[in-house]
């Protein structure tokens, strides 16, 4: 398990440093398209970060429970789900501000 963890937060961090950098060709093409070009970078940070606090919050779960016992996982899966949070809160943020909308 700690293995699959690990392998989908790298992949999700390495993601989201592409974002971060510009390169929105990860996003879905209805909301990439409905970005104007000025706001492609500050976009692409916002979704980037994001992207890399999931995979974080991914990794860290993974090494607690591999490595904690059963109190320090649930704090783990706690963080995970924060994070989480956290990211799609920031998703959410970045199409509302520069799509003018969810959908």
């Amino acid at each position: 398990m700690l293995i699959t963890e690990l392998i989908v937060g790298v992949i999700l961090i390495v993601i989201g440093i592409t974002n971060y950098r510009g390169n929105i060709s990860s996003i879905h093409s209805y909301h990439r398209h409905r970005v104007k070009d000025e706001d492609v970078k500050p976009f692409g940070r916002l979704m980037g970060s994001g992207t890399i606090i999931i995979g974080v919050g991914v990794i860290v779960n993974g090494i607690i429970n591999y490595f904690g016992n059963k109190a320090l996982v649930s704090v783990g899966m706690l963080f995970m789900f924060v994070t989480i949070a956290i990211g799609i809160a920031l998703f959410i943020y970045a199409t509302i501000k520069y799509n003018k909308g969810i959908f």
